[in-house]
């Protein structure tokens, strides 16, 4: 009888712990634009705490032009295509419903 009841629940805790049921919440959807923009944020972050240890003195000169520069070419990049998504989008016609 006890065996039958560790069966039991061995079973429900397996369906419990791998039973996927259909209306999982999983997050809003992520776009590439939202995720661009969380990419520019960690860059502006980044360059904010490299200004801070150059200031500090932490960072030689030539690293702290050479990551500078780096992380600037980075961030205009994703400035850029952040730009060219937001740009296709407001052209894209709007569906209606109707």
């Amino acid at each position: 009888m006890i065996n039958v009841f560790y069966v039991a629940a061995s079973l429900a805790a397996l369906i419990y712990v791998f039973y996927l049921p259909q209306k999982i919440f999983l997050g809003p959807e992520k776009t590439r634009a939202s995720f661009l923009r969380e990419r520019k944020d960690a860059v502006y972050e980044n360059l904010r705490d490299l200004n801070f240890e150059y200031k500090a003195g932490k960072v030689p000169d030539a690293d702290y032009h050479s990551l500078k520069s780096s992380l600037q070419d980075e961030a205009a990049t994703l400035l850029a295509e952040i730009a060219r998504l937001e740009s296709k989008a407001a052209s894209a016609p709007r569906r209606t419903r109707g």
